[in-house]
């Protein structure tokens, strides 16, 4: 199967377990891997064929900046079925979200949580 990679795409969202941060919000980063057959695209140089991924970008903007979770995983969850549903073409979507400063005091980079789903 081949795949499409939308990297690090930036987003300023309304997450998080605690209410300061569902009503300051912060920056999120999320990644996502597309499975899809490639192939006449490529043969046919055919935007029909594939998946606009500027759409794609515009869909996970909404989801990110207008919907609040608690969880990070809730926002995978919501990203991986929205897009499942929105484009038949594709066959299963590996979403990563990062949150790079969840409120602890600690110094890291941030915590990334991963979901591959597939079409059912």
């Amino acid at each position: 199967m081949d795949k499409m990679k939308l990297h690090r795409m930036e987003y300023y969202g309304y997450h998080g377990v605690f209410e300061e941060e569902r009503k300051l919000g912060q920056r999120f980063y999320v990644d996502l891997e597309l499975e899809l057959d490639l192939q006449e695209a490529g043969q046919n140089d055919d935007l029909e064929r594939t998946v606009n991924y500027a759409e794609v970008h515009y869909l996970v903007k909404k989801i990110v900046e207008t919907e609040s979770f608690k969880l990070i995983e809730a926002l995978g969850e919501c990203i991986a079925s929205r897009v499942l549903d929105t484009y038949t073409i594709i066959n299963a979507v590996t979403v990563k979200v990062t949150k790079p400063h969840p409120p602890f005091d600690i110094h890291f980079q941030g915590v990334t949580v991963e979901l591959r789903r597939t079409r059912k």
